[in-house]
Protein backbone atom coordinates (compact mmCIF):
# COMPACT_ATOMS: atom_id res chain seq x y z
CA UNK A 1 0.00 0.00 0.00
CA UNK A 2 1.77 3.43 -1.00
CA UNK A 3 2.00 6.33 1.16
CA UNK A 4 -1.08 7.71 -1.05
CA UNK A 5 -3.19 5.25 0.17
CA UNK A 6 -3.20 6.16 3.89
CA UNK A 7 -5.16 8.62 5.91
CA UNK A 8 -7.88 7.66 2.86
CA UNK A 9 -10.56 6.19 5.31
CA UNK A 10 -12.96 8.09 7.14
CA UNK A 11 -14.11 5.97 10.58
CA UNK A 12 -17.98 6.68 11.95
CA UNK A 13 -19.08 5.35 14.56
CA UNK A 14 -22.61 6.54 16.21
CA UNK A 15 -22.90 6.70 20.16
CA UNK A 16 -25.65 6.46 22.42
CA UNK A 17 -25.21 5.61 25.81
CA UNK A 18 -22.20 3.29 25.28
CA UNK A 19 -20.12 4.65 27.93
CA UNK A 20 -18.97 0.98 28.85
CA UNK A 21 -17.11 0.51 25.21
CA UNK A 22 -16.91 3.60 23.22
CA UNK A 23 -13.08 4.31 24.48
CA UNK A 24 -11.99 0.52 23.34
CA UNK A 25 -13.92 1.74 20.07
CA UNK A 26 -12.38 4.81 19.12
CA UNK A 27 -8.89 3.93 20.39
CA UNK A 28 -8.75 0.49 18.51
CA UNK A 29 -10.00 2.06 14.97
CA UNK A 30 -7.84 5.05 15.24
CA UNK A 31 -5.16 3.20 15.60
CA UNK A 32 -5.08 1.85 12.33
CA UNK A 33 -3.02 4.34 9.64
CA UNK A 34 -5.20 3.59 7.00
CA UNK A 35 -7.86 5.57 9.07
CA UNK A 36 -7.09 9.44 8.15
CA UNK A 37 -10.33 10.41 11.17
CA UNK A 38 -12.67 9.36 13.43
CA UNK A 39 -15.79 10.52 13.47
CA UNK A 40 -18.15 9.93 16.58
CA UNK A 41 -21.98 10.62 16.32
CA UNK A 42 -23.10 11.02 20.06
CA UNK A 43 -26.84 10.55 19.33
CA UNK A 44 -28.25 12.49 23.00
CA UNK A 45 -26.39 9.96 25.40
CA UNK A 46 -27.03 10.45 28.53
CA UNK A 47 -24.53 8.40 30.70
CA UNK A 48 -21.17 9.13 30.70
CA UNK A 49 -20.23 9.08 26.83
CA UNK A 50 -19.85 12.91 26.09
CA UNK A 51 -17.39 12.76 29.47
CA UNK A 52 -15.65 9.84 27.96
CA UNK A 53 -15.36 11.43 24.28
CA UNK A 54 -14.21 14.77 25.70
CA UNK A 55 -11.25 13.49 27.28
CA UNK A 56 -10.45 10.80 23.86
CA UNK A 57 -10.15 14.02 22.28
CA UNK A 58 -7.36 15.92 24.11
CA UNK A 59 -5.52 13.15 23.40
CA UNK A 60 -6.50 11.35 20.11
CA UNK A 61 -6.12 13.92 17.20
CA UNK A 62 -7.95 11.78 14.73
CA UNK A 63 -10.90 12.23 16.70
CA UNK A 64 -14.27 14.60 16.25
CA UNK A 65 -17.33 14.57 17.83
CA UNK A 66 -20.06 15.75 16.58
CA UNK A 67 -23.60 15.87 17.95
CA UNK A 68 -26.39 14.69 16.78
CA UNK A 69 -29.32 16.61 15.52
CA UNK A 70 -33.15 15.86 16.71
CA UNK A 71 -34.34 12.54 15.21
CA UNK A 72 -36.36 13.35 11.97
CA UNK A 73 -39.64 11.12 11.24
CA UNK A 74 -39.24 7.84 9.09
CA UNK A 75 -35.19 7.39 10.96
CA UNK A 76 -33.82 5.14 12.74
CA UNK A 77 -31.50 6.85 15.49
CA UNK A 78 -28.59 4.76 14.31
CA UNK A 79 -29.24 5.88 10.48
CA UNK A 80 -29.35 9.21 10.68
CA UNK A 81 -26.58 9.23 13.74
CA UNK A 82 -24.49 7.72 10.84
CA UNK A 83 -25.77 9.36 8.17
CA UNK A 84 -24.61 12.85 10.35
CA UNK A 85 -21.34 11.09 10.08
CA UNK A 86 -21.24 10.31 6.68
CA UNK A 87 -21.90 14.14 5.79
CA UNK A 88 -18.95 15.32 7.83
CA UNK A 89 -16.69 12.71 6.34
CA UNK A 90 -13.88 13.69 3.87
CA UNK A 91 -12.21 9.99 3.23
CA UNK A 92 -12.72 8.03 0.24
CA UNK A 93 -13.64 5.42 1.59
CA UNK A 94 -15.87 5.47 4.99
CA UNK A 95 -15.97 2.78 7.79
CA UNK A 96 -19.23 2.47 9.44
CA UNK A 97 -18.47 0.40 12.97
CA UNK A 98 -20.30 0.53 16.06
CA UNK A 99 -19.30 1.55 19.56
CA UNK A 100 -18.82 -2.00 20.85
CA UNK A 101 -16.41 -3.15 18.00
CA UNK A 102 -12.80 -3.53 18.77
CA UNK A 103 -10.63 -3.26 15.74
CA UNK A 104 -7.32 -5.21 15.54
CA UNK A 105 -4.24 -3.71 13.96
CA UNK A 106 -4.10 -3.99 10.62
CA UNK A 107 -8.34 -4.10 10.46
CA UNK A 108 -8.39 -1.48 7.69
CA UNK A 109 -5.54 -2.46 5.84
CA UNK A 110 -6.86 -6.45 5.09
CA UNK A 111 -10.42 -4.28 4.31
CA UNK A 112 -9.02 -2.03 1.70
CA UNK A 113 -7.00 -5.03 0.39
CA UNK A 114 -9.89 -7.24 0.17
CA UNK A 115 -11.77 -4.40 -2.02
CA UNK A 116 -9.10 -4.06 -4.71
CA UNK A 117 -9.20 -8.29 -4.42
CA UNK A 118 -12.78 -8.32 -4.90
CA UNK A 119 -13.37 -5.46 -7.05
CA UNK A 120 -15.85 -4.48 -4.20
CA UNK A 121 -16.76 -1.17 -3.21
CA UNK A 122 -18.11 -2.63 0.24
CA UNK A 123 -16.34 -4.50 2.40
CA UNK A 124 -18.03 -6.06 5.39
CA UNK A 125 -16.50 -7.95 8.67
CA UNK A 126 -18.57 -9.95 11.13
CA UNK A 127 -16.63 -9.92 13.94
CA UNK A 128 -15.65 -12.47 16.36
CA UNK A 129 -18.40 -12.71 19.60
CA UNK A 130 -16.83 -11.38 22.97
CA UNK A 131 -19.43 -13.70 25.09
CA UNK A 132 -19.55 -12.52 28.96
CA UNK A 133 -22.42 -13.75 30.73
CA UNK A 134 -24.33 -17.52 30.33
CA UNK A 135 -27.00 -15.87 28.64
CA UNK A 136 -24.49 -14.82 26.03
CA UNK A 137 -23.41 -17.82 25.36
CA UNK A 138 -26.52 -19.42 25.21
CA UNK A 139 -28.00 -17.34 22.38
CA UNK A 140 -25.55 -15.57 20.60
CA UNK A 141 -24.12 -18.90 18.85
CA UNK A 142 -26.88 -20.23 18.03
CA UNK A 143 -28.36 -17.36 16.48
CA UNK A 144 -24.63 -16.39 14.25
CA UNK A 145 -25.08 -20.61 13.30
CA UNK A 146 -28.93 -19.98 12.03
CA UNK A 147 -27.37 -16.61 10.26
CA UNK A 148 -24.62 -18.66 8.83
CA UNK A 149 -27.19 -21.33 7.43
CA UNK A 150 -29.13 -18.06 6.11
CA UNK A 151 -26.41 -16.22 4.59
CA UNK A 152 -24.24 -17.87 2.38
CA UNK A 153 -20.98 -16.07 1.81
CA UNK A 154 -20.49 -17.92 -1.68
CA UNK A 155 -23.59 -16.46 -2.64
CA UNK A 156 -23.32 -12.85 -1.08
CA UNK A 157 -20.03 -12.73 -2.91
CA UNK A 158 -21.11 -13.89 -6.07
CA UNK A 159 -22.07 -11.14 -8.33
CA UNK A 160 -24.50 -13.07 -10.46
CA UNK A 161 -26.55 -13.97 -7.41
CA UNK A 162 -29.21 -11.32 -5.64
CA UNK A 163 -27.94 -12.53 -2.36
CA UNK A 164 -27.12 -9.44 0.20
CA UNK A 165 -25.78 -9.11 3.41
CA UNK A 166 -23.39 -7.17 5.71
CA UNK A 167 -22.75 -6.28 9.30
CA UNK A 168 -22.90 -2.98 10.40
CA UNK A 169 -20.30 -3.60 13.51
CA UNK A 170 -17.83 -3.52 10.53
CA UNK A 171 -18.89 -2.05 7.08
CA UNK A 172 -16.28 -0.58 4.70
CA UNK A 173 -17.98 1.22 1.47
CA UNK A 174 -16.42 3.66 -0.93
CA UNK A 175 -18.05 7.01 -0.60
CA UNK A 176 -19.06 8.00 -4.15
CA UNK A 177 -20.49 4.78 -4.40
CA UNK A 178 -22.37 4.84 -0.81
CA UNK A 179 -23.54 8.16 -2.00
CA UNK A 180 -25.14 7.29 -5.40
CA UNK A 181 -27.14 4.62 -3.62
CA UNK A 182 -28.65 7.46 -1.38
CA UNK A 183 -25.92 6.08 1.63
CA UNK A 184 -28.17 6.18 4.59
CA UNK A 185 -31.01 8.33 3.48
CA UNK A 186 -32.01 5.66 0.86
CA UNK A 187 -32.62 2.88 4.04
CA UNK A 188 -33.48 5.67 6.24
CA UNK A 189 -36.25 3.79 8.26
CA UNK A 190 -34.51 0.37 7.82
CA UNK A 191 -33.68 -1.63 11.57
CA UNK A 192 -31.89 -4.00 8.99
CA UNK A 193 -29.57 -1.06 7.74
CA UNK A 194 -26.54 -2.97 6.27
CA UNK A 195 -28.42 -5.36 4.83
CA UNK A 196 -30.37 -2.96 3.13
CA UNK A 197 -27.50 -1.13 1.98
CA UNK A 198 -25.75 -3.62 0.77
CA UNK A 199 -28.77 -5.15 -1.19
CA UNK A 200 -29.07 -1.24 -2.78
CA UNK A 201 -25.05 -1.66 -3.94
CA UNK A 202 -25.30 -4.92 -5.40
CA UNK A 203 -28.59 -4.13 -7.25
CA UNK A 204 -27.15 -1.26 -8.49
CA UNK A 205 -24.48 -3.23 -9.95
CA UNK A 206 -21.82 -2.91 -7.69
CA UNK A 207 -19.50 -5.92 -6.55
CA UNK A 208 -19.65 -6.71 -2.18
CA UNK A 209 -17.46 -8.77 -0.08
CA UNK A 210 -18.76 -10.28 3.29
CA UNK A 211 -16.65 -12.52 4.88
CA UNK A 212 -15.76 -13.65 8.81
CA UNK A 213 -11.86 -13.19 9.37
CA UNK A 214 -10.25 -14.45 12.40
CA UNK A 215 -8.44 -12.14 14.85
CA UNK A 216 -9.28 -8.74 13.11
CA UNK A 217 -12.34 -7.17 14.70
CA UNK A 218 -13.95 -8.43 17.99
CA UNK A 219 -17.21 -7.36 19.55
CA UNK A 220 -19.24 -7.76 22.53
CA UNK A 221 -23.05 -7.06 21.34
CA UNK A 222 -25.05 -7.07 24.52
CA UNK A 223 -23.95 -6.13 28.27
CA UNK A 224 -27.17 -7.44 29.97
CA UNK A 225 -30.18 -10.32 29.20
CA UNK A 226 -32.20 -7.49 28.73
CA UNK A 227 -30.20 -5.26 25.98
CA UNK A 228 -29.55 -8.47 24.14
CA UNK A 229 -33.17 -9.45 24.23
CA UNK A 230 -34.53 -6.08 22.83
CA UNK A 231 -32.00 -6.20 20.27
CA UNK A 232 -32.65 -9.78 19.23
CA UNK A 233 -36.29 -8.99 18.88
CA UNK A 234 -35.88 -6.22 17.05
CA UNK A 235 -34.02 -8.01 14.88
CA UNK A 236 -34.61 -11.25 14.56
CA UNK A 237 -37.77 -11.66 12.37
CA UNK A 238 -36.11 -9.67 9.57
CA UNK A 239 -33.16 -11.26 9.61
CA UNK A 240 -35.18 -14.65 9.00
CA UNK A 241 -36.74 -13.46 5.81
CA UNK A 242 -39.41 -10.95 7.83
CA UNK A 243 -42.78 -13.01 6.42
CA UNK A 244 -44.95 -15.73 8.71
CA UNK A 245 -43.47 -18.04 5.94
CA UNK A 246 -39.95 -17.42 6.34
CA UNK A 247 -40.62 -17.71 10.14
CA UNK A 248 -42.67 -20.94 10.22
CA UNK A 249 -40.21 -22.64 7.90
CA UNK A 250 -37.67 -21.15 10.37
CA UNK A 251 -38.87 -22.87 13.23
CA UNK A 252 -39.12 -26.05 11.62
CA UNK A 253 -36.09 -26.03 11.37
CA UNK A 254 -34.62 -25.54 14.62
CA UNK A 255 -37.62 -26.99 16.79
CA UNK A 256 -37.28 -31.01 17.11
CA UNK A 257 -41.25 -31.40 15.92
CA UNK A 258 -40.15 -34.38 13.92
CA UNK A 259 -38.53 -35.68 16.45
CA UNK A 260 -41.33 -35.14 19.50
CA UNK A 261 -44.03 -36.41 17.00
CA UNK A 262 -41.92 -39.79 16.39
CA UNK A 263 -41.55 -40.32 20.09
CA UNK A 264 -45.30 -39.94 20.83
CA UNK A 265 -46.39 -42.17 18.41
CA UNK A 266 -44.34 -44.62 19.64
CA UNK A 267 -45.32 -43.89 23.23
CA UNK A 268 -48.91 -44.10 21.78
CA UNK A 269 -48.54 -47.44 19.79
CA UNK A 270 -46.18 -48.84 22.35
CA UNK A 271 -48.53 -48.29 25.44
CA UNK A 272 -51.76 -49.96 23.24
CA UNK A 273 -50.02 -52.59 21.80
CA UNK A 274 -47.38 -53.13 24.81
CA UNK A 275 -48.30 -51.75 27.72
CA UNK A 276 -45.80 -48.91 28.59
CA UNK A 277 -42.53 -48.58 27.21
CA UNK A 278 -41.04 -45.56 29.34
CA UNK A 279 -37.41 -46.66 28.89
CA UNK A 280 -37.87 -47.03 24.85
CA UNK A 281 -38.98 -43.94 24.63
CA UNK A 282 -36.26 -41.89 27.32
CA UNK A 283 -33.62 -44.05 24.93
CA UNK A 284 -35.31 -42.57 22.06
CA UNK A 285 -35.30 -39.19 23.19
CA UNK A 286 -31.71 -39.57 24.33
CA UNK A 287 -30.55 -40.70 20.85
CA UNK A 288 -32.51 -37.67 19.47
CA UNK A 289 -31.29 -35.05 21.88
CA UNK A 290 -27.68 -36.53 20.63
CA UNK A 291 -28.43 -36.34 16.95
CA UNK A 292 -29.63 -32.63 17.45
CA UNK A 293 -26.55 -31.82 19.52
CA UNK A 294 -23.55 -33.30 17.03
CA UNK A 295 -25.37 -31.11 14.60
CA UNK A 296 -24.90 -28.10 16.72
CA UNK A 297 -21.63 -29.25 17.57
CA UNK A 298 -20.74 -29.04 14.02
CA UNK A 299 -22.39 -25.81 12.96
CA UNK A 300 -20.32 -23.84 15.94
CA UNK A 301 -17.03 -25.24 14.63
CA UNK A 302 -18.12 -23.65 11.33
CA UNK A 303 -18.69 -20.61 12.56
CA UNK A 304 -15.80 -20.63 14.48
CA UNK A 305 -17.31 -20.89 17.94
CA UNK A 306 -15.98 -23.34 20.90
CA UNK A 307 -17.59 -26.84 20.37
CA UNK A 308 -17.88 -26.57 24.11
CA UNK A 309 -20.84 -24.45 24.07
CA UNK A 310 -22.98 -27.18 22.85
CA UNK A 311 -23.85 -27.73 26.59
CA UNK A 312 -26.17 -24.95 26.07
CA UNK A 313 -28.37 -26.40 23.10
CA UNK A 314 -31.63 -27.17 24.76
CA UNK A 315 -31.34 -23.54 26.17
CA UNK A 316 -30.48 -22.01 23.04
CA UNK A 317 -33.67 -23.72 21.46
CA UNK A 318 -35.73 -22.48 23.34
CA UNK A 319 -34.62 -18.82 23.73
CA UNK A 320 -34.38 -18.47 20.29
CA UNK A 321 -37.11 -19.86 19.33
CA UNK A 322 -38.75 -17.37 21.60
CA UNK A 323 -37.15 -14.33 20.59
CA UNK A 324 -38.18 -14.81 17.25
CA UNK A 325 -41.69 -15.58 17.56
CA UNK A 326 -41.59 -12.01 19.61
CA UNK A 327 -39.89 -10.35 16.95
CA UNK A 328 -42.40 -11.34 14.43
CA UNK A 329 -44.98 -10.24 16.72
CA UNK A 330 -43.43 -6.61 17.81
CA UNK A 331 -42.46 -6.41 13.89
CA UNK A 332 -46.16 -6.84 12.66
CA UNK A 333 -48.21 -5.45 15.43
CA UNK A 334 -46.83 -2.52 17.18
CA UNK A 335 -43.43 -1.04 17.57
CA UNK A 336 -39.62 -2.39 18.14
CA UNK A 337 -37.78 -0.87 20.98
CA UNK A 338 -34.09 -0.21 20.53
CA UNK A 339 -31.90 2.64 23.26
CA UNK A 340 -35.03 3.83 25.22
CA UNK A 341 -36.35 5.10 21.13
CA UNK A 342 -39.67 3.41 20.11
CA UNK A 343 -40.15 2.88 16.20
CA UNK A 344 -43.40 2.06 14.44
CA UNK A 345 -43.76 -1.67 12.63
CA UNK A 346 -46.46 -2.23 10.21
CA UNK A 347 -48.66 -5.60 10.28
CA UNK A 348 -46.51 -7.45 7.48
CA UNK A 349 -42.91 -6.25 8.42
CA UNK A 350 -42.53 -3.24 7.22
CA UNK A 351 -39.87 -0.83 8.84
CA UNK A 352 -41.28 2.99 9.75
Amino acid sequence: MTGLECEMVSAIIPARNEEASIARAVESVAAQAEVGEVIVVDDWSTDRTAAILEELSARVPKLRVVAAEPLPPGWTGKNHAVAIGAREAEGEWLLFTDADTDHGLGSARRALNDAVEHDAVMVSYSPEQELGSFWERALIPFVYCRLGARFSFARVNDPAKPDAAANGQFLLVLADAYAAVGGHGGVAGQVLEDVALARRLKQAGHRIYFTAPVGLVRTRMYRSFGAMWEGWTKNLYPLMGGSARSMLLELAEVAPWFEALALISIAVYASRRHGPSLWLVVLLAIAALAGRSARYGSELYRNLFPVSLIQYYVLAVCMYTAALVASWWRNTHGTVVWKGREYATGRHGGQG
